[in-house]
């Protein structure tokens, strides 16, 4: 009788616990689940620096351009535009008849709204600085809208058809203000906000009234963050996600012999590297910069945390970026890295930190590889992976670069424009620091922010082209970082999942993403 009464509770919890995995997200037929590496630390594109954030937001957003699957510019909201014969002047025709998820009309006025937004100061939006050469925005026509630039500034259209330059509904903006945004994402995307339980899921309903006709194909979408590499392809073998990215390299080959799953490799334009704060001893001796990059073995690095889907990098730009310029990698030597520190002061090494803004698997590695490696001469450093709250308070939202922590950072970059200027400006000019953009090694040249500044004038590919390859130089003379690896992307999909894929700069466009039946 206990064993019948035993097995009967075990019945009816078993069929409990079904009903309610019923009830979760993974399960509804026409709603596949997204399963990615880090949960987003906000749902306002113009407030954030990762790109797998502004993947997120891409379901309910859209801007005037956007990329295609090779980083192409396309019209989205925006049907053409034309340029002024000074570069200064933009006039937009914009899409007709497409409404927001609130029922507000898209139009020039919003296009006014919510670039004056980001270009306010007061709102204090990272995204700033990828704006702050608009002069003004004038409404011209209901669909028709002019921006006057403050300079000539040849990358503009690169950076409207960047996913965190979205289109933001005025009544919304209204409603919620400038900080409540972030939790009720209103755009002309092909989903709808529904929810967003912080770590577990971000979930999205159809738009019924999306402008494009017969999409979205699918009921709903579920991204749903997974920080550990193997829960992450797991979830893929046992059918509780349907798309992974990023994956667990050393699994590669496990997951391609699966036939119910499609593997994808490719390459990227997403650089490792560690950041040092030269604002703070000893790391505002080149001789203790340059020792660092000696003592790390990049190929060995490509093939530990890697699995060797990574290879050393090639300079401060990745290739597949425009106008990247194209270096030796800093060779592996130990023993002149010793010797620089001797020269430095630092004979028995020094003791510091390093952190990862990334806690998924494969950066644990990383950070792990990079102690042993700079152990090896005499650097000792305390390891830690930051959580994304972490990364924003302590590095990315730090108010005064005189008292910041950072000291050594491990993070990435893709330039999600496709062209050298967001992968350098953002990262290594001095307007750059933090709040304001992501230069964490605090590094100011005055000569490369010229070279910047005058890129960014110039229309004339050859005149580009040589003053990138200039600015490229001098920052690995300056050495502000330790570039370490380009690597390449890994994600796979269902075999009923179509119509989604991660672009070079590893966000991801699921646009015409559909299910079979």
């Amino acid at each position: 009788m206990k064993t019948l009464l035993h097995r009967g509770r075990r019945l009816a919890l078993g069929l409990l616990a079904v009903m309610a995995l019923g009830a979760t997200p993974a399960l509804a037929e026409k709603d596949p689940v997204l399963a990615i590496s880090n949960p987003p630390e906000t749902l306002d594109p113009y407030n954030t620096n990762t790109t797998l954030t502004t993947a997120v937001t891409k379901s309910f957003y859209e801007g005037l351009f956007g990329f295609d699957k090779d980083l192409k510019v396309q019209p989205v909201l925006a049907e053409s535009y034309t340029v002024s014969d000074d570069g200064l002047v933009y006039t937009f025709k914009l899409r007709e008849g497409v409404k927001f998820h609130d029922g507000t009309d898209f139009n020039s006025e919003a296009v006014k709204v919510t670039l004056e937004r980001v270009l306010n100061p007061d709102n204090k939006l990272l995204r700033y600085n990828q704006f702050n050469r608009i002069e003004k925005v004038e409404a011209t026509a209901p669909h028709e809208v002019k921006i006057t630039l403050k300079e000539p500034f040849s990358a503009f259209i690169n950076s409207l058809a960047h996913a965190s330059a979205a289109m933001l509904s005025p009544a919304a903006l209204a409603k919620y203000g400038n900080k409540d945004i972030a939790l009720h994402p209103v755009g002309t995307g092909p989903f709808v906000f529904e929810d967003w339980k912080q770590t577990d899921y971000i979930k999205g309903r159809k738009f019924d009234g999306y402008w494009k006709a017969g999409y979205p194909k699918i009921d709903s979408i579920t991204w749903k963050p997974v920080p550990e590499n193997n829960t992450r392809a797991a979830m893929l073998q046992t059918g509780e996600a349907d798309f992974a990215f990023t994956l667990p390299y050393e699994q590669a080959a496990a997951l391609e012999a699966n036939d119910k799953l499609n593997v994808t490799t490719a390459p990227s334009i997403i650089l490792r590297y560690v950041s040092f704060n030269m604002l703070h001893k000893p790391f505002d001796d080149l001789r203790v910069r340059q020792a660092i990059n000696y003592a790390i073995n990049k190929e060995a690095l490509a093939k530990v945390a890697f699995n060797g889907f990574a290879a050393p990098a090639q300079g401060i730009v990745p290739e597949g970026v425009a106008f990247a310029y194209k270096m030796d990698p800093w060779p592996y030597d130990p023993a002149k890295a010793r010797e620089l520190l001797k020269e430095a002061g630092y004979p028995d090494g020094f003791e510091s930190t390093l952190w990862s803004g990334y806690t998924t698997t494969t950066a644990q590695k990383t950070i792990q590889f990079l102690q042993q490696q700079l152990a090896q001469v005499g650097i000792k450093v305390q390891i830690q992976a930051l959580e994304p709250g972490q990364r924003t308070e302590l590095v990315n939202a730090w108010p005064d670069p005189q008292t910041a922590k950072v000291r050594m950072y491990y993070i990435g970059w893709s330039s999600s424009t496709g062209e050298a200027d967001w992968a350098l400006r953002p990262l290594l000019s001095t307007e750059a620091w933090p709040p304001g953009l992501s230069n964490t090694s605090y590094y100011s040249n005055k000569t490369v922010d010229e070279l910047l500044a005058k890129a960014l004038r110039t229309t004339k590919d050859d005149e580009k082209t040589d003053l990138y390859r200039q600015a490229q130089e001098q920052i690995m003379k300056d050495a502000p970082w330790a570039p370490l690896v380009t690597e390449k992307i890994l994600y796979a999909t269902s075999q009923r999942l179509s119509g989604i894929y991660v672009q070079p700069d590893g966000n991801i466009d699921a646009s015409e993403i559909a299910v079979s039946e």
